[in-house]
């Protein structure tokens, strides 16, 4: 299968959610939450992380993670990723109390699209010392979800014109981004392998994985140019994760939220009042020296209508 095939497949049954003037998504992805080791990379941006996350909660948006939230190459056990992280997902399990969470699952976390996981490990998480809490009852994990502006719908059912802004190029898709890298999603379980035996201990001496896209360059450029293209084919936006590289350009039909393991910081992309913006959320210091956790506007806001 080819990697339009299974983009497209991504879409096939995915579920479309509003996208009007009223509208608050956040999307985030990457976040590869693992067990408090050396090796969890999310551990060093969690509090970045949180106060990012509370933010939005108290905003209203509707928080969007787009694949490898949880990190289950590197660890087996999600049980353990639960009680590390369990203020994240504490914070995470109000929002889909709300109806405000929205959960796809990528390569590092493929297992997620199997619903006895989903029934098996993401009914509760352990709230503190005493007790279990409910945590995400009833979710489905999705490959992929659009955002379909209704405006334009409403719009093209008034109007028998076609134009370069019909409501098929208003439609954001949304995915992880994998489908484009065949290492990481045909020959995935050969790829968790070599990662879980192999690249996790070298890179622990310094060595990077080469299959990654989000640390090879050029393996980078590849995704992202077959991305683009299927973008541009099916005049819609594509907004992934995967690569790591956040990007957001008015021009270009294909967006990046980037990650939250970046080194001093993590990126994700807002979308409200249509318009998208790239955020980054990093330390800052006020003119006494103190630190405080700073909202920083990398691209945009560009607006989303015609």
């Amino acid at each position: 299968m080819s990697a339009d095939k299974r983009l497209n497949a991504a879409f096939a049954h995915a579920p479309v959610l509003p996208l009007t003037p009223s509208s608050r998504y956040v999307l985030f992805s990457d976040c590869h939450r693992g067990c408090g080791t050396n090796n969890d990379n999310f551990l060093k941006n969690q509090n970045l992380y949180f106060a990012a996350l509370e933010h939005y909660y108290n905003c209203g948006y509707t928080y969007l993670e787009l694949g490898d939230g949880d990190e289950l190459w590197e660890n087996r056990s999600f049980d353990a990723i639960k009680s590390i992280h369990n203020n994240t997902f504490w914070l995470l399990s109000r929002f889909h109390r709300e109806g405000r969470l929205i959960m796809l699952y990528g390569n590092h976390d493929i297992v997620k699209k199997n619903a006895r996981f989903a029934e098996k490990k993401c009914t509760s998480f352990p709230c503190n010392a005493c007790r279990e809490a409910e945590l995400f009852p009833g979710i489905v994990f999705y490959p992929g979800v659009i955002l379909k502006n209704i405006t334009y719908d409403n719009y093209s059912a008034r109007s028998s014109q076609t134009s370069a802004h019909t409501p098929a190029n208003r439609e954001i898709y949304l995915t992880h981004g994998h489908q484009a890298d065949f290492f990481n999603s045909v020959m995935w379980r050969t790829s968790r392998f070599l990662v879980r035996y192999v690249w996790r201990p070298l890179e622990a001496v310094g060595f990077l994985d080469p299959t990654s896209a989000a640390k090879n360059n050029t393996k980078k450029r590849k995704v992202e140019r077959i991305l683009t293209d299927w973008a541009d084919k099916n005049a819609c936006i594509l907004i992934t994760g995967h690569t790591h590289r956040p990007m957001l350009d008015e021009s270009v039909s294909y967006c990046n939220t980037g990650s939250c393991v970046h080194p001093r910081c993590v990126t994700c992309i807002e979308i409200e009042r249509l318009r998208i913006t790239l955020v980054k959320w990093t330390l800052a210091t006020h003119p006494d020296r103190s630190l405080y956790v700073a909202r920083e506007v990398l691209s945009g806001p560009f607006p989303l209508e015609g």
